[in-house]
């Protein structure tokens, strides 16, 4: 007899239906997986074998084979498990058959335990899609019920599973859709009011927060470049539902990070070694598995010491910078993870740390400072909106004890920022300015005659590309939002410009 039970398993944020088609016959024992299974999901026959004998099953004279079609898809991981332990109890009659609109997903320990399983968020979002009822793990049930419409099982054990085929005791079922983030949520991080002095660096992560917009500082050690970059999501928008729901399918199907409990509701903020791999930044493995900058989708990636990465490393960053995504190409699949974050980047100007520190002499020559600074490419700075320099802490701000301003009055600012944006959206805009492609450039950020000529001036001395141009319309207009001005007046445009005086002219 053959029985086909429904199941799926994460394919990058996305998910991919399998069915378990399962034959079980009289003759010499065997349990046979086709179908492109990893070794977790061969090695699940053992798993799943004990936990039935833990129901009082005897399956000692059957042969069974069961295929995960489809079979060209390679099959990861252990949520498959509960899906062939109930296939194989059908087949061998001892439930019903499964409804093919039930689908079933979870690991089995020896005892018939249902442990949580990565991934389950992509599967319910695509199962509520497809009109399905899921079966899952108790344990996986907060983040499943974030999916508005789903229709979720859960259980903790086999044994209820399988009491629940036979309808002899029926898992209550569970309604998902908890809604989005609260929008009045208090941000309970570290505060901008913290960092003492420092007015330029503020007024450029005002502007950072405002636009969506990349940034990089150059300052010696102790000037607060890492106090300032902690405090960037304290100053950004709240998730919205759509972003916060994307945020959780990353981090849902990641490794080596904790899985969701339930919607994540702050903008994640990842500041990654700078000994990490390539594959560790933005993504690989065999399986391929999200990076460090999709880890940090709608949030922060912060890279310390950026001078110090590989350059390859780095080099890396200029394809997701650019698009807001990554894609991974293996020989068992090519799979898409979102990355649309924002990158901070800080270094030190020189080697020693200290040119430009009055307290303290550089000891660099102009060739190491050259050299030093030369690890950025040209085409990776071309992408990275605002540069500036950020000088070592006065010593009266340092012990003033005056609180600066705090997140969340630049906050207020940010918020009224990106509404604006926002009305742009509704006329074609993209969703921050950050984003604007050059015909909504030409339309939203026309720089007027005056504007023009400091731009042609730009390019001259500091070598600007049109890339680069563009992303001084596009803070330009950033900062007009922040003043509430519908066109670009030359003030606008000659700060923008400031913030690119560590353009050099670089071969890529």
């Amino acid at each position: 007899m053959v029985t086909r039970v429904y199941s799926a398993v994460p394919r990058g944020v996305e998910a991919l239906r399998v069915q378990v088609e399962v034959d079980a016959r009289p003759s010499t024992p065997a349990l046979t997986v086709v179908g492109l299974p990893d070794a977790a999901v061969r090695e699940a026959r053992e798993r799943v074998l004990a936990a039935i004998r833990h129901l009082g099953g005897d399956l000692d004279t059957r042969a069974i084979v069961i295929n995960l079609s489809p079979a060209e898809e390679r099959k990861e991981g252990a949520l498959l498990d509960v899906a062939m332990a109930c296939g194989i109890l059908a087949a061998c009659g001892r439930t019903p058959e499964v409804p093919a609109r039930l689908w079933l997903l979870g690991e089995l320990s020896l005892d018939g335990v249902l442990r949580p399983v990565r991934g389950v968020l992509p599967i319910v979002e695509t199962a509520t899609a497809d009109g399905a009822t899921v079966l899952l793990p108790a344990d996986n049930l907060a983040e499943a019920a974030v999916v508005r419409g789903a229709r979720l099982l859960p259980a903790r054990t086999l044994t209820q599973v399988v009491a629940h085929l036979r309808g002899e005791r029926a898992l209550p079922p569970v309604r998902g859709g908890n809604g989005g983030p609260p929008a009045d949520l208090p941000f309970d991080g570290p505060d901008l009011s913290e960092v003492g002095g420092q007015p330029q660096a503020r007024r450029a992560f005002e502007i950072a927060a405002a636009g969506g917009h990349h940034l990089l500082m150059l300052g010696p050690p102790g000037a607060g470049k890492t106090m300032l970059a902690q405090r960037l999501p304290g100053i950004l928008p709240p998730l919205d539902e759509d972003e916060a729901l994307a945020t959780t399918k990353v981090y849902s199907v990641a490794e080596r990070v904790p899985r969701p409990a339930g919607l994540i509701t702050r903008r994640p903020f990842r500041a990654p070694h700078h000994t990490i791999s390539a594959a560790g930044l933005v993504g690989g493995g065999t399986t391929p598995r999200p990076g460090e900058v999709s880890l940090a989708h709608n949030g922060v990636l912060f890279l310390d010491e950026v001078t110090e990465f590989r350059r390859d490393v780095l080099e890396v960053l200029r394809q997701p910078l650019e698009s807001g995504e990554v894609v991974i190409a293996r020989a068992v699949a090519s799979v898409r993870f979102p990355a649309r974050f924002q990158l901070v980047a800080a270094s030190n100007p020189c080697p020693c740390g200290h040119l430009g520190d009055p307290r303290r002499e550089c000891r660099c020559t102009p060739r190491q400072v050259q050299a030093y600074r030369a690890r950025l490419s040209g085409p990776l700075l071309d992408r990275i909106d605002l540069q500036l320099e950020v000088p070592a802490v006065v010593f009266s701000d340092l012990l003033s004890g005056r609180a600066g301003e705090t997140s969340g009055a630049v906050r207020a600012r940010v918020l009224a920022a990106r509404q604006r944006q926002a009305s742009r959206r509704q006329e074609g805009g993209g969703p921050t300015n950050a984003t604007l492609a050059p015909p909504e450039i030409r339309r939203f950020c026309a720089p007027g005659p005056d504007g023009e000529r400091l731009l042609e001036l730009a390019v001259a001395r500091l070598g600007l590309s049109a890339r680069g141009v563009h992303r001084v319309l596009r803070v330009a207009r950033t900062i007009a939002d922040l003043d509430g001005a519908e066109g670009l007046a030359p003030r606008h445009v000659a700060e923008a410009i400031a913030y690119r005086t560590l353009d050099r002219r670089a071969p890529p």
